[in-house]
């Protein structure tokens, strides 16, 4: 891919329908997610066809567009180029969610609130969990100042866990952030935290069952069913929803003079009372009913549980469902200090890359191992979009594949009980999430570990076996249709122009000069089977170093694209030559090319016939190695290639050998001889 990201950014932009069809427009890991007000303006195939992208999705009410790891990168270009401001925003009010779905709305919430965090929570996730093993294999003392503050960088963020969710959970309810954060403040204010362990107790409630809570104290002579909000998720996302509510009925009532202080001073005093007496105590026990609902599926099979978790893991993620887990997960985690559920995907990663791997060895096609090597990598840290829609779901058999490997990764974590005890990073960094606190690197740890070696051979194994018919089926059809257009500009150079020599056997011997300056590459090191194959010809390639085409013999031009990136000559000789400037860059639709000759001009050596911006078309991640091929090679005896290196336009690069001149002229009149 392009390290100039504009070219990319301008093509993007125009594809979904133009800046002004741009609602918003944010990226997460490997993904630009626009929203757009019309998604029948976008131009999907154009987007799948463009260099740099890995796909387009639609779910959860958003227009994907897959980039892969480079993602940032895209989306900076995309604010520079479409002028959106706010970090890529346009304003909230024009925002249309009307048309969405309940289920692309929960996904939408959903993942707009755990997505800016992604980052952080991981690489705390990390450090904790890595922390945990130091201590577990003798590294580190608990009691020492190192590992005091190595764990207060993992733990602390899930501490404070609320915080960070008000801030997010703010944004997407519309809700002043600082208000919001002074919500979680409170949820987690040591003195509130500490009456939920106070050893003073009023009266307990729903004693025997998951819900039994107790009350330490009242307000304003009603009770307070205590909770511990440090490291919850759902109660603080409710209580700023609710907040939502009470400020936008602030703002309405209140005098704009006083707005300032006065919205928020109402806003806390009915929310924060409200959310320890009545959000709170309801958030959690929904929390706890999904822990004991999650906790009796998996104790019913856990390797059943592993099984249908793992196998079905990657369409989840295809339609941004698994965002629901996450939220289930992390809930668990409040409840009971570790989960069960989340950890059976873990081997889904490795699934996927093992097929990948396979795939990459199977291929032809030059572009989709450039594509999955990256994704092979991003893989292995857990990050599978470049490989579920840039290599195997568009091959469909390979995706179904990697699902079944997952599937029995899964049971294979089941069946050693693996937990998570924190959300982690992904892929091999997910290990250390699964270290308990108490328990150490024991055998669920290892157990994993296995999964993910079991799923990454088995989805290779399988793609190996079963999987490679359909590895290449749309490349070598791509190829065939390429070879056929070839063979038709071929056929069309042929065509275009009467003969200028006589009708014999072999034409007559002559030489063509380079066209262009550069390096001379051999026609097999051009990365296009077309080409590369000698199917359309004998001939030689050039890098060219300045982006001017010059003709390379005495002849007429035959055959002109409006795209400006190829061009056809018959020599005076009758050598018939076809030039393609760069791979793939018909699909620059003459961005960056002027055609300087019409079909039918005479041309000397040396005329130019096509300028060609290189850095633009290198932008738009093109590469311009030209191919100068006699289409017509069969005429003659033997085409030579007679220069390597360095070649400047004019000089000789190849001889072509055919019938002398005295032989033509006897083949002309044979009653001469």
């Amino acid at each position: 891919m392009a390290k100039n990201y504009d070219a990319l950014a301008k093509t993007i932009i125009e594809d979904v329908g133009g800046k002004d069809n741009v609602i918003s427009v944010v990226h997460c890991t490997t993904r630009l997610r626009f929203k757009l007000k019309d998604e029948k303006k976008a131009n999907d195939d154009a987007l799948k066809d463009t260099d740099g992208v890995v796909t387009v999705v639609k779910a959860g009410g958003q227009y994907q567009v897959v980039i892969g790891n480079e993602v940032a990168d895209v989306y900076d270009a995309i604010l520079k180029a479409g002028g959106f401001s706010g970090g890529g925003q346009v304003a909230d009010d024009d925002l249309e969610d009307s048309n969405m779905s309940l289920m692309d709305k929960a996904i939408d919430l959903i993942s707009g609130i755990f997505t800016p965090i992604l980052g952080p929570m991981a690489a705390a996730g990390m450090i904790k969990g890595l922390t945990a093993m130091c201590a577990s294999f003798g590294w580190l003392l608990q009691n020492s100042g190192t590992y005091q503050v190595l764990y207060a960088i993992g733990d602390g963020f899930f501490y404070f866990l609320p915080l960070i969710l008000a801030i997010t959970s703010a944004k997407k309810f519309k809700v002043d952030r600082f208000t919001a954060i002074t919500i979680g403040a409170a949820m987690c204010y040591p003195a509130m935290v500490a009456m939920n362990s106070s050893k003073k107790v009023l009266f307990d409630i729903f004693n025997g069952t998951f819900l039994h809570s107790q009350v330490h104290a009242t307000f304003l002579g009603i009770p307070i069913i205590s909770m511990n909000y440090t490291s919850t998720v759902i109660p603080i996302i409710l209580a700023v929803w609710f907040a939502s509510i009470i400020e936008k009925w602030c703002k309405k009532w209140i005098p704009t003079v006083v707005k300032t202080f006065l919205v928020p001073f109402v806003t806390l005093l009915i929310v924060v009372p409200l959310t320890f007496l009545i959000i709170g105590p309801i958030a959690t026990w929904i929390g706890n009913a999904l822990a004991a609902m999650t906790s009796a599926i998996y104790g019913f099979s856990p390797v059943l549980a592993g099984v249908l978790l793992g196998g079905f893991w990657q369409v989840f993620v295809i339609f941004g469902v698994h965002w629901g887990f996450v939220a289930v997960m992390m809930s668990n985690v409040a409840a009971m200090g570790y989960d069960q559920i989340l950890g059976l995907s873990l081997g889904a990663s490795f699934a996927q890359i093992g097929v990948v791997l396979a795939i990459l060895l199977q291929t032809k096609d030059q572009k989709l191992k450039g594509i999955a090597l990256p994704a092979f990598i991003s893989g292995i840290f857990g990050v599978t979009e470049p490989a579920i829609y840039g290599v195997t779901l568009p091959r469909k058999k390979p995706f179904i594949l990697s699902c079944i490997a997952a599937g029995v990764g899964g049971g294979v974590i089941g069946f050693f009980g693996t937990r998570m005890y924190m959300m982690g990073g992904m892929g091999i960094f997910s290990i250390p999430a699964t270290i308990g606190p108490k328990s150490g690197v024991d055998m669920s740890v290892y157990g994993l570990m296995i999964a993910m070696a079991v799923s990454f051979v088995l989805g290779f194994v399988l793609q190996i076996a079963l999987g490679k018919k359909s590895v290449d089926a749309a490349y070598d059809e791509k190829q065939a249709k390429a070879v056929q257009e070839v063979a038709n500009q071929a056929d069309a150079i042929a065509k275009a122009a009467p003969s200028l020599v006589s009708n014999t056997d072999l034409n007559v011997s002559t030489e063509l000069v380079s066209p262009l300056d550069g390096e001379l590459l051999p026609l097999s090191e051009v990365k296009d089977e077309v080409f590369s194959s000698g199917a359309m010809g004998e001939g030689v390639a050039i890098a060219p170093s300045q982006g001017v085409l010059h003709a390379p013999a005495d002849g007429r031009v035959v055959m002109t694209f409006p795209t400006g990136h190829a061009i056809g000559m018959k020599t005076k000789d009758g050598t018939e030559i076809l030039m393609h400037i760069g791979m793939d860059t018909v699909n620059l639709q003459g961005k960056g090319f002027e055609t300087l000759v019409a079909k039918g001009d005479e041309v000397k050596a040396g005329d130019e016939l096509v300028k060609f911006d290189i850095d633009e078309i290198h932008a738009a991640g093109y590469v311009v190695t030209t191919p100068i091929v006699v289409t017509n090679s069969k005429d003659y005896e033997k085409v030579s290639v007679v220069r390597q290196g360095e070649v400047k336009v004019g000089q000789e690069i190849l001889d072509l050998e055919g019938a002398t001149e005295k032989e033509t002229s006897t083949n002309e009149n044979p009653q001469m001889a």
